[in-house]
């Protein structure tokens, strides 16, 4: 079936909003089973997640199937009502597997393999897996496929694996003869003239394993392209045989978000529903904006239509240093925010916290505690709002965005090689800190690649590029030309795709896009070290730049080696920021751009630590902070979760939401 004929998550859906988890009953004596459909109709629970880990429980011995427990358990869940997700178990090989078939154990990178008896042992390259994987599949898709409580496919769990075996080996090579077709192609891509690496024939062409020194960054840069996309052959196996038996499901396979791994955008132009998991630390004072973040990065994947949560937890998890739960409405507050920002599923890992094995200290929706618990009592609550909030959102889209935040895989995979200039620079901590001066702006932005079309948007931010196509610096510089407003961090535009360093540090299109007459040198900052600039102090970078003449603003370094030199600096609608200003001047920064560039925030006068987001014809604010507060909402509102009318304020206590809907 065509990509655009696809079924999206409004199938699965079906009007409501999903709430639900990963239920794994293969752990529990059959008897606990009705318990549990008890206290899931008790909770509002409407969708459970079938399968994640159940590969030894459905093929105990090679070619063998256990059907008969899942047959139960898809009966039992149509019956009363709740749909299933129901999983391939691919990510989890049963013992057998690695035992009859060694090949199918990836290896690191010095060659150790990783055996069984935990989860994502398999070498995505390995054809044994592929084939028993694709069997399993098959016969799950036959078995399942018009069983009336299907509604949607979940296709392995968390793609994360790195294979730098034999297989693997010879599925890079193909990868790369593919890509460059002649080893001198390669050669100048990866720059092997440099320390005698020239290759001379594809057999010396290998995955970049232990080394004396330092790697190849070209090599490492491909293979991690080359995993990505291997990982996506896995899944888009699996896929097309689930679409085949049954066109009108909808399939996913859960991202972790900012991972490595896969190169997102790639991946989510391929599943029908776009889903991912998230974790934020409770004792992060910004973990509410930690998740703003990952729901803006997953409803821009999702191309602005709703997602899917499918994995958060109800409290603590169990591989933090130290695990803390959730507050009182914490895990109220974080569901409702990712509703707020375009989820129609609000989903857990797991249902039944786990007595046994490795995660029986990682939170489940029932814990240990119970039915009587706090945790399942305020599961209850957000699964009785939710069925509130169902016919005014589902489906619904968030406020249009009128801010685009570039973030590229390849950029960032390029940027942390092991010979770069500073290990202080954490590409996802300065993505995460230029959102951050967004959303404490109360201004909802979009994610996008640098080669999207930008021109919906007002203003786009470029927190850091430092690997940047062709293509990709053309697309900024049309923007601007057309009328858009961009404004780039430091380290932006140094490299082109091959990670090659672009003559003068920097692309000369955006040198002149910026007013940048020479990019002298990089001068990164030692960690708790701060650059002053005019008006604020600059962190973890800085650069040594001499402006154009015609550059229309500076703003000057302060003493030092850069005294005078250009910390900021605009040329007509492009700003260029040279360092990483502290977090209430980059906010303040940002907000003067923006409103100079007609961004409109999504409310004013909101009190600290308070989020407002629209979405369809719903305001919902959100209280970040432990203490209550008075918003400022002016007219007449309904609050759809109290019904109380509402008039130009609204009282929120800690960790409290409002859903509020215009009075006619």
């Amino acid at each position: 079936m065509p990509e655009q004929q696809r079924p999206s998550l409004a199938d699965a859906t079906r009007g409501r909003i999903l709430f639900g988890g990963d239920y794994n009953p293969e752990q529990w004596p059959e008897e606990t089973w009705h318990e549990d459909v008890r206290l899931m109709k008790d909770a509002g629970v409407n969708s459970v997640t079938l399968g994640v880990f159940s590969w030894a429980k459905l093929e105990p011995r090679p070619g063998a199937r256990e059907f008969g427990w899942l047959d139960r358990l898809m009966d039992l869940m149509h019956d009363n009502g709740i749909g299933v997700v129901l999983a391939t178990p691919t990510s989890s090989p049963p013992p057998w597997m690695g035992r009859l078939h060694p090949e199918t154990l990836p290896r690191d990178e010095d060659g150790r393999t990783e055996w069984w008896g935990s989860r994502q042992h398999f070498s995505h390259s390995s054809a044994t897996y592929r084939r028993y994987a694709a069997a399993i599949t098959e016969d799950l898709a036959a078995r399942y496929g018009s069983h009336p409580a299907l509604r949607m496919w979940h296709i392995n769990n968390e793609y994360c694996t790195y294979d730098w075996g034999d297989e693997a080996e010879a599925a890079f090579r193909r990868w790369l003869q593919e890509k460059y077709g002649t080893l001198d192609a390669l050669n100048e891509a990866w720059g092997t003239a440099f320390w005698s690496q020239g290759y001379g024939d594809w057999n010396e062409v290998l995955p970049p394993r232990r080394a004396h020194y330092m790697k190849n960054p070209g090599q490492v840069l491909d293979f991690k392209r080359f995993t990505s996309d291997a990982l996506l052959e896995c899944y888009l196996a699996e896929r097309d045989i689930v679409a085949r038996h049954t066109p009108h499901i909808p399939v996913t396979t859960n991202f972790m978000p900012f991972w490595q791994g896969q190169d997102a955008w790639v991946w989510a132009e391929r599943e029908d529903v776009v889903s991912v998991d998230i974790y934020p630390d409770p004792r992060d004072p910004f973990g509410g904006q930690y998740g703003a973040l990952v729901h803006d990065m997953t409803r821009s994947q999702a191309r602005g239509g709703p997602w899917m949560v499918m994995e958060q937890a109800a409290g603590p998890v169990n591989w933090r240093g130290v695990n803390h739960p959730k507050p009182a409405g914490l895990n109220r507050l974080w569901s409702l925010q990712a509703v707020a920002r375009g989820a129609d599923a609000v989903c857990y890992f797991q249902w039944r916290q786990s007595r046994q094995g490795a995660e029986k200290f990682h939170s489940g929706m029932v814990s240990h505690a119970g039915e009587h618990g706090r945790t399942f009592q305020e599961v209850k609550r957000i699964g009785a709002e939710l069925a509130l909030l169902s016919e005014k959102v589902a489906d619904a889209r968030v406020e249009a965005a009128e801010v685009a935040v570039l973030l590229d895989w390849n950029a960032w995979w390029a940027s942390q090689q092991d010979g770069r200039l500073s290990s202080e620079v954490d590409h996802p901590q300065v993505v995460r800190a230029w959102h951050r001066a967004l959303w404490e702006a109360h201004t909802v932005a979009d994610f996008a690649h640098p080669e999207h079309d930008l021109s919906a948007y007002r203003l786009v931010v470029v927190p850091q590029l430092y690997l940047m196509t062709d293509a990709a610096i053309d697309n900024l510089v049309a923007y601007v030309e057309g009328g858009g407003t961009l404004v780039a961090g430091f380290q932006t535009g140094v490299a082109d795709e091959d990670d090659r360093v672009r003559a003068g540090g920097m692309d000369a299109r955006l040198r002149d896009l910026f007013g940048i007459r020479v990019l002298h040198e990089w001068w990164p900052l030692d960690a708790g070290e701060k650059a002053e600039v005019e008006g604020f102090h600059g962190t973890l970078w800085s650069e040594e730049i001499e402006a154009a003449d015609d550059v229309d603003a500076v703003i000057p370094y302060k003493g030092g080696e850069l005294d005078g030199l250009p910390a900021v600096l605009r040329r007509g609608r492009a700003w260029y920021v040279s360092t990483l200003p502290e977090p209430h001047t980059l906010r303040t920064l940002l907000a003067d751009i923006a409103a100079d560039a007609g961004v409109r925030p999504t409310l004013t006068g909101l009190p600290a630590g308070v989020e407002a987001v629209r979405r369809g014809g719903l305001l919902f604010l959100l209280n970040h902070g432990r203490d209550g507060v008075t918003v400022p909402v002016p007219g007449r509102h309904r609050s759809l979760l109290t019904g109380a009318d509402v008039t130009d304020a609204v009282e929120l206590g800690r960790y409290d939401v409002a859903v509020l809907e215009a009075a006619s």
